[in-house]
């Protein structure tokens, strides 16, 4: 018997010996991925200064906004597939008076652009080369921003808290689904207007044909916990092509009320751009029509929408009778500078109601990559909807 546990335990204790090297190795592997992967962790920071100057009829006193956007992001490198990133940004202002929607100074037309610290994204990813899934605060842009997007020109932006995964099965298709509860919407940090919960599902999936064409289709199916008139479910497709030296750009989409919306309606949407470059300026035209369906607009609740219908920010929902803009862009770069102008004719999709028009003009122009100065001036011409206003934005940003 003592024999028996004598073997035994020479036999423990060789297997312990033997396994040692493999424990330590195991061990030494993990504590050298590791080490790799915060060695390739990044670190940035970036601030951005903007005036903003608002005349607005209706209004007697002129908006005046000087903020500035001060964000650090990091980044951890990848171990096994698993990396983390947080992002911080803080928003000061250094000449407040504007009507920044949380501040109370009513008297002065909006400048969205609230102040404050906030976690603008806070994720766990796991990722391979051919699917990722990525869970926590983080940002989501599709395709244009027309649906989903950032609303990055403002100082406090868009982001979604949820769970995203991302697959390419085969050359040429990519899937992006996203389960989104809550949205941490620009007016925030702080307030009653800084988030907005729900049960989104934001599909969106392509496929690049070849270099030259490439199609989309995408449902965004939005269930509002508090926000119930903008609860819709929309489905659409968009295609974006180039045909020799001209581009052709084209989307249709449909949507409909959802959850406890009280609305009843079913709204159409879609866009026609065409465009070309003759010598160094590139021509655009184009419509974008925003339907109405028993007096209820066609909206899109989580675009980046100061893209969309002149930087004056004028409509920034969707009007009952809806919306149909027509508008001509022109661009061009000299010595360095970027160069745009775009002019808009805004008129309602029923009802024959003219809105008014707009001209937009933009100048940017970046030093190196670290320094940029852009400047941007829209004027808004009334005709039977809002009032006519001018806005000037002169912006310095820096990153490192």
């Amino acid at each position: 018997m003592k024999n028996n546990i004598k073997y035994t335990s020479l036999a423990l204790l060789s297997a312990s010996l033997l396994s040692a090297p493999l424990a330590f190795a195991e061990e030494t592997s993990v504590a050298s991925g590791v080490k790799k992967a915060l060695s390739e962790s990044t670190v940035k920071l970036s601030f951005r200064a903007r005036y903003e100057g608002v005349d607005q009829d209706g209004i007697d006193d002129n908006a005046s906004a000087l903020t500035l956007k001060s964000r650090i992001t990091a980044n951890t490198g990848s171990f096994k597939g698993l990396s983390a990133g947080v992002e911080v940004d803080n928003v000061t202002d250094i000449i407040d008076n504007y009507n920044s929607t949380s501040n109370g100074e009513t008297d002065y037309p909006v400048v969205a652009d609230p102040t404050g610290t906030d976690v603008n994204q806070l994720f766990l990813k796991y990722s391979t080369e051919n699917f990722s899934a990525t869970a926590g605060r983080q940002r989501i842009l599709h395709n244009n921003q027309r649906f989903v997007g950032g609303v990055g020109w403002r100082q406090n932006e868009q982001t979604y808290d949820g769970y995203r995964f991302q697959v390419k099965p085969v050359k040429g298709f990519s899937a992006d689904y996203s389960y989104i509860y809550n949205i941490n919407r620009i007016f925030g940090p702080d307030g009653d207007k800084a988030d907005l919960h729900g049960q989104f599902h934001l599909l969106n999936t392509g496929y690049k044909i070849n270099k030259e064409h490439k199609i989309n289709a995408y449902a965004y199916l939005l269930d509002f916990d508090t926000a119930a008139t903008s609860s819709t479910d929309t489905y659409g497709v968009s295609y974006n092509g180039n045909f020799g030296p001209v581009m052709i750009n084209a989307a249709y989409a449909t949507q409909s009320d959802a959850g406890d919306n009280a609305a009843d309606f079913s709204a159409d949407y879609y866009n026609f751009e065409v465009g070309t470059k003759v010598s160094t300026v590139t021509l655009l035209a184009g419509i974008e029509s925003l339907g109405s369906d028993n007096g209820v607009g066609f909206s899109t609740p989580l675009a980046t929408l100061h893209k969309f219908q002149g930087f004056a920010d004028k409509f920034l929902g969707t009007p009952a009778q809806g919306i149909e803009d027509i508008y001509f862009t022109a661009k061009t770069k000299i010595n360095g500078i970027k160069l745009s102008a775009t002019y808009h004719d805004l008129s309602s999709d029923v009802d024959g109601i003219d809105y008014g028009s707009e001209i937009d003009v933009a100048a940017a122009y970046a030093f190196n990559k670290n320094y940029s100065v852009l400047v941007k001036f829209a004027s808004f011409d009334a005709d039977n909807y809002a009032s006519d206003t001018d806005k000037l934005c002169v912006q310095v940003a820096a990153n490192f």
